[in-house]
């Protein structure tokens, strides 16, 4: 694994030291000093605040952090990009995840990239992954991480597509402290939503 420091870097795209992060994750975040708290409560208001550029039929793709913030939707890779600026604002260590999903159960033979993040909580000196994609109707994300007096948590991923690979769908192990070049070259190529959708890679 890279350093720590890598995971809590500041970037073009994860550009968590633009004006309108820094206040973000401050009011977000004030009088919470549990790890596992802030996080849960910054992964539900992106998840919940920044809407999913195709759930609300918007054309305009947004990339880095700040722009999401700004035009307040993006896809799930986009999303991702503003969770992670906000956790690392707040110093905790953020990586992106990506998964090989099937475009459409009707369409067995295409297949898209699925972006989501991971944090790392050192209560339990291991990653977690969350899914700020946004719910909707049979799509239920959660970071669940149950803590008490004691610094005990028990996290379960609950993330918004659960692979199946039958179909194959896959996992992609590695958590990369930037994201990922192919999907950074697909969001500053295509600039509306559905030129995006049509050219989104199928595979890291």
């Amino acid at each position: 694994m890279k350093a720590e420091a890598d995971y809590l870097a500041s970037s073009a795209v994860i550009d968590w030291q633009h004006p309108s992060i820094l206040p973000l994750a401050k009011s977000l975040t004030q009088g919470i000093s549990s790890a596992p708290e802030q996080i849960r409560v910054v992964y539900e208001w992106v998840r919940d605040d920044i809407a999913h550029t195709y759930d609300i039929g918007e054309s305009r793709v947004t990339c880095t952090a700040s722009e999401v913030l700004h035009q307040g939707h993006g896809f799930c890779f986009a999303k991702a990009h503003l969770l992670a600026a906000l956790l690392r604002r707040c110093g905790i260590p953020t990586g992106f995840c990506y998964q090989r999903l099937l475009f459409d159960d009707a369409q067995p033979d295409r297949f898209t990239l699925h972006g989501l993040n991971a944090v790392y909580l050192a209560e339990l000196d291991r990653w977690v992954r969350l899914d700020a994609r946004g719910n909707k109707p049979g799509v239920q994300a959660e970071f669940h991480c149950v803590g008490s007096l004691e610094p005990v948590f028990d996290p379960r991923e609950q993330l918004a597509f659960p692979i199946r690979p039958h179909l194959g769908e896959a996992d992609y192990p590695t958590i990369y402290p930037q994201p990922h070049p192919k999907i950074i070259a697909a969001l500053k190529t295509h600039p509306t939503a559905q030129s995006l959708i049509a050219h989104l890679p199928a595979t890291l």
